[in-house]
């Protein structure tokens, strides 16, 4: 499905971040594979992903990322209008709980508000997957405990990786059928 012009261009006043100010920051030793899901529904959607990904570029292990294609969604659970949803997968040494940290410092700068669940959003960065690990924090848990349910977590997932497995939960592919009443289609921009 084609996008109004307005959506096509990167935004060229996407935020900037400070980076310093986000320090200390957890890095470790070894990489981490970490999947991101990344989804607007209010103002520039793409745009707004786009820079969202530049953002994240300086904790990426150069040469690492990797972008699925751009996949509109209704918005479930919630009102308002289409998201625009993708996966990016990379490498990364910040520990899964500081990159969280990163994630929603870019949602902030760009005006994520939390007011309630599932309201509409000009950014939502979900981390997804971080290697095979599982995490049960209050801040975080790995894997997203709702992936394995959503059209628009699963296409783009699967896009850039067939054949994964999420650790808990078994293949991604066995739960794309589950949410075939979902809404998701992929853009070509």
């Amino acid at each position: 499905m084609p996008l109004p012009e307005a959506e096509r261009a990167t935004s060229a006043h996407a935020p900037k971040l400070d980076f310093v100010s986000m320090m200390p920051m957890a890095v470790e030793p070894g990489a981490h594979r970490y999947f991101v899901g990344l989804g607007a529904n209010l103002g520039d959607r793409i745009g707004t992903l786009r820079a969202a990904v530049q953002q994240l570029k300086p904790w990426m292990i150069e040469g690492s990322l990797r972008e699925s294609s751009l996949w509109e969604s209704e918005a479930i659970d919630g009102p308002g209008p289409a998201y625009i949803n993708a996966v990016i997968r990379f490498d990364c040494r910040l520990a899964p709980l500081a990159l969280l940290d990163v994630l929603q410092g870019i949602e902030l700068a760009f005006g994520r508000q939390r007011s309630t669940r599932n309201a509409a959003r000009t950014l939502d960065l979900d981390l997804l997957l971080a290697d095979e690990q599982r995490i049960e924090q209050d801040r975080l848990q790995v894997p997203h405990p709702r992936m394995h349910q959503r059209a628009f977590v699963l296409q783009p997932l699967l896009e850039l990786e067939p054949e994964l497995s999420i650790p808990g939960i078994g293949p991604a592919s066995k739960w794309l059928s589950a949410s075939s009443g979902q809404t998701c289609r992929r853009l070509t921009v």
